[in-house]
């Protein structure tokens, strides 16, 4: 019985494995890389206009903004009040993330 168990844990950890890499490539293949953000960086941080390199960039990345806000590692800077008057500044709406 313990070895049953065992193959079903193999199984469904086989089965997350499978379906987070394909949500990293999901990510990947749409383009979403939160980096290209970076000349976004001083207007998030000071609250002064932003580049046009910047809004450049957020275009461009624009559907991948929820990802990067459920993400944890960039969560709290996409969540900073001034990125939503960055994305503003861009011409570009706060998402609505499900």
């Amino acid at each position: 019985m313990k070895k049953s168990s065992g193959v079903a844990l193999c199984w469904c950890l086989v089965v997350l494995l499978l379906v987070g890499l394909g949500q990293i490539q999901e990510a990947e293949a749409a383009g979403c890389n939160a980096q290209a953000l970076s000349p976004c960086l001083p207007s998030i941080i000071s609250g002064t206009p932003p580049s046009k390199e910047c809004c450049t960039n957020a275009k461009e990345q624009e559907p991948c903004f929820c990802n990067f806000i459920k993400d944890p590692a960039y969560g709290k800077i996409i969540k900073n009040p001034n990125t939503k008057k960055t994305l503003e500044a861009c011409g570009l709406k706060w998402p609505t993330c499900p």
